[in-house]
């Protein structure tokens, strides 16, 4: 494969800023510089500018395809291919090809011509950047339909930011050198207001400064450069989870707002065993926190906290580094110098901010308390530093003559570090005590006194006493430990199963807040909302007894206007850390249960604006055609200056009895289609059979000779409204009738189970299976125009179906054709009898 060809991409942040003039003045520059360049596609938009500098241009001829009877023109890119210049033009590459076309957007054919080797030049507006969608929507409320993947652009050799201020773009739309004089007016009132412009220019000039960003990153990995390049301030902030997190990081962001809103970083360097470090409630915190003052938070993973630290820095490019002072003792940073000192000596380039807080050397970092150990384990802990030391004085004595003394002191190290893995510290302090008292008065010379003669006597009691308390720390910690992992994977597993109520219900909020309530031992738990100063529920789980945040036992603030509160007792600060990470779900389903209640809302007035459309667009064709023949029958009733015959008036006055009919059905299908709607339709139910109605539903209907009646008399009545049952089924055949092609129409009934179903059968043409789906929707018609009326009929069968607790339903006639299915339950044996 050859070399791969050049991109280069003209970016503007809206229409007419003059992307297509820079790039042809870029074309012609390279063409008089002897490099072959052709244009492939170049709109002009009637813009004689932009149209004068193609001349001397050579253009490829586009090809021509045909798209809903029209004939269309677009890239030809196999005559590029086969042309093969060294540079073409192609303009606006977010553009959607023609269908039949090689690709489905002209990206991919650019894609193609720079795989052959062939340098593009090509132009594109920002709001056609993929990633930028959803900010583009709510900017300028229009969403773009025609985009190009942002990997796609950051591929490019070279992106020029073509800019231009919004109030020349406005004076150039208005002297019309961007679009036609009858088009000015609407795109200045609504794209091409100013604060779009404004805004569009700013997303325009952030995302080419990412892309430099990028583009210079991309240099220093390609080289091998690992120096930091002060080309940006950036300032990464050391957070330990401790008390003086707070502090540091808002420190660090008062250092990067005075360096010139420089970029902040905070993380968290988390120790690979997992087993020291911060808790989940307290990083959680700190999160908010980060966001609050501007900075994105990391977590990274490193034994060496140090050096994980400062490759986080190194990787940002970070030109500051804050971390704060150590909270150890003096004696113990003689030991140990500590982080801050590290990163100090290893940054080079990186400027280290040492930030002082009130936890800083406090003293040594003890445990702050050593009854870790569970109490059960304590208590045979206590035990056994009274028994053990007895047991192996007795031991001791009575192996006098066997063993030497020696042994009788590794017996009672090995008593102190027993109770020491069993009690703890307390404990293991006794038996070393004890041990040493009893090992000195009756197993070291002089015996039976509490002189000690030795020095190593000293050091051995010593030695018990610190044996003592460092496996005493040791397993002290080990417990804390172990209750911390323990309680973590309890928070975990407790958050998962909030998590899963938010993603998985349907509607989460009030389960997430019943099991918030269940889980925390809490009498009511609520969504309190701020609107206008004052506070309503949004949604509540218990007694409705909490009704302002200054009312509750628990009171967590998730947003300044929003509270997630809680009555029935005070929680501990674990607990309360846990329900601040679950209050923010709690914000994120009642924010999906908004979003869900505005796109229901939306759909409904969609529906409603759609269906006073199609309603607006059915009556103005099909009540006026009845009123117009009345009017025109009347008319000539009325005018003597017309001689008619007897038989001509007869044929008038049924022309207008017969459009009043019409007019009549078409008023009653709107009418009922209304009550369906509004839910007015209230059947009076009683047993009735199919066959007695239906005779009564096909009188008055046209071609209703047409019909056979095939209901076999022994077929269970149905529960139902007679009157309602007869306009389904006059409906039904009446649709029957009409399209049906002049073929006949049969009705046979027969039970199932507790229903009884009638099947009208047409053998007409059928309806499509794409059109099936709307077979019963109101104001379709399906392609039908010869027959008149509203698209009703079925609508309106199918709601009164329903409201007698039935159903109306479509399959295919075996050989060809449409089967109306009416199912109705059988009526109860008790009111058969009766």
């Amino acid at each position: 494969m050859g070399k791969r060809g050049e991109l280069r991409i003209y970016l503007g942040a809206a229409p007419g800023v003059g992307k297509t003039y820079a790039m042809l003045g870029e074309a012609r520059r390279r063409a008089e510089r002897g490099t072959d360049v052709v244009v492939g596609l170049v709109e002009t938009h009637g813009r004689a500018k932009t149209a004068a500098l193609l001349d001397g241009l050579e253009a490829i001829p586009r090809r021509e395809l045909a798209h809903r009877g029209v004939t269309l023109t677009d890239l030809d890119v196999d005559a590029v291919l086969a042309r093969a210049p060294q540079v073409v033009l192609i303009d606006e590459l977010a553009h959607t090809n023609i269908a039949g076309s090689r690709n489905p957007k002209r990206w991919q054919d650019v894609e193609e011509l720079l795989d052959a080797g062939i340098t593009v030049l090509t132009t594109l507006n920002v709001q056609h950047l993929a990633s930028l969608g959803d900010v583009i929507e709510r900017i300028t409320g229009v969403r773009q339909r025609e985009t190009v993947p942002d990997e796609v652009v950051r591929r490019a050799g070279q992106v020029e930011l073509v800019d231009i201020t919004p109030e020349a773009l406005r004076r150039r739309l208005a002297h019309g050198n961007v679009y036609a004089p009858e088009k000015v007016d609407a795109a200045m009132a609504n794209y091409f207001q100013p604060r779009n412009l404004t805004a569009l220019r700013e997303l325009a000039l952030l995302w080419v400064a990412d892309q430099v960003e990028v583009a210079l990153h991309r240099y220093r990995v390609d080289q091998r450069i690992t120096d930091i390049w002060e080309t940006r301030e950036r300032v990464v902030v050391a957070l330990t989870g401790g008390a003086e997190s707070e502090t540091v990081l808002r420190r660090a962001a008062r250092i990067a707002k005075r360096s010139g809103s420089a970029e902040l970083f905070a993380v968290h360097v988390l120790r690979g065993d997992g087993l020291a470090g911060a808790t989940a409630g307290a990083l959680a915190g700190l999160r908010r926190l980060a966001e609050d003052v501007g900075a994105s938070f990391h977590t990274v993973v490193g034994d060496d906290v140090p050096a994980a630290l400062l490759d986080f820095a190194r990787g940002v490019d970070a030109t500051q580094l804050v971390v704060g002072t150590s909270r150890r003792s003096r004696f113990a940073r003689s030991v140990d110098e500590g982080i801050g000192s590290r990163v100090v000596q290893d940054s080079g380039p990186i400027d280290v901010h040492m930030v002082t807080h009130p936890a800083a050397g406090r003293g040594l970092r003890l445990p702050r308390r050593f009854n870790s150990v569970p109490l059960t384990r304590r208590a045979v802990g206590w035990a056994l530093g009274v028994v053990l030391p007895v047991l192996a004085t007795v031991l001791g004595v009575a192996g006098r003559d066997v063993v030497g003394l020696s042994t009788d002191v590794v017996l009672f190290f090995l008593v102190t570090v027993v109770v020491a893995l069993v009690g703890g510290l307390g404990p293991a302090l006794l038996a070393a005590v004890a041990g040493a008292v009893l090992l000195n008065f009756f197993l070291t010379p002089p015996l039976h006194t509490f002189t000690i003669a030795e020095r190593e006597n000293v050091i051995t009691l010593v030695a018990m006493v610190l044996t003592a308390v460092l496996v005493a720390l040791v397993v002290d910690r080990a417990a804390r430990r172990a209750a911390q992992a323990a309680a973590a994977q309890a928070e975990a597993a407790l958050l998962a199963s909030f998590s899963r109520t938010v993603l998985t219900r349907p509607e989460p909020l009030p389960r997430l807040l019943e099991k918030v309530r269940e889980s925390f031992g809490l009498t009511t738990v609520a969504i309190l909302q701020r609107h206008d100063g004052d506070w309503s529920v949004s949604a509540c789980s218990g007694p409705p007894d909490c009704a302002r945040p200054e009312q509750a036992d628990v009171d967590v603030a998730v947003e300044p206007d929003v509270h997630l509160v809680g009555r029935g007792r005070t929680l501990p600060a674990a607990d309360r850390r846990l329900l601040e990470a679950v209050a923010g779900q709690a914000l994120l389903a009642l924010r999906n249960q908004q979003i869900a209640a505005e796109a229901a809302e939306a759909r409904r007035r969609a529906d409603a604006v759609e269906l006073r459309s199609a309603l607006l667009s059915a009556v103005g064709h099909d009540l006026r055609t009845p009123l117009t023949s009345i009017k025109a029958a009347a008319g000539s009733l009325r005018d003597d200056g017309i001689h008619l015959s007897p038989a001509d008036r007869r044929e008038l006055a049924e022309t207008i009895e017969e459009s009043a009919d019409r007019l009549t059905g078409l008023v009653n299908n709107l009418l009922d289609s209304s009550r369906i709607a509004t839910g007015a339709v209230t059947p009076d139910l009683r047993p009735v059979g199919y066959d007695e109605v239906a005779i009564l539903a096909l009188r008055g209907l046209d071609g209703a000779d047409r019909v056979r009646l095939e209901i076999d008399e022994r077929v269970p009545e149905v529960l139902a409204d007679p009157g309602l049952l007869e306009r389904v089924i006059a409906n039904v055949v009446d649709n029957a009738l009409r399209h049906g092609r002049g073929s006949p129409v049969v009705l046979r009934a027969s039970a199932h189970a507790d229903l009884v179903e009638l099947r009208i059968v047409d053998c007409g043409p059928g309806v499509p299976v794409a059109d099936s789906g709307r077979l019963f929707a109101p104001f379709q018609r399906l392609g039908d125009r010869d027959h008149g009326g509203l698209g009703l009929g079925l609508s309106v069968a199918r709601g009164f179906t329903a409201a007698m607790g039935g159903s109306l339903t479509a399959e295919d006639t075996p050989g060809g054709g449409l089967t109306v299915v009416v199912s109705l339950p059988a009526a109860p044996l008790a009111e058969l009898t009766s």
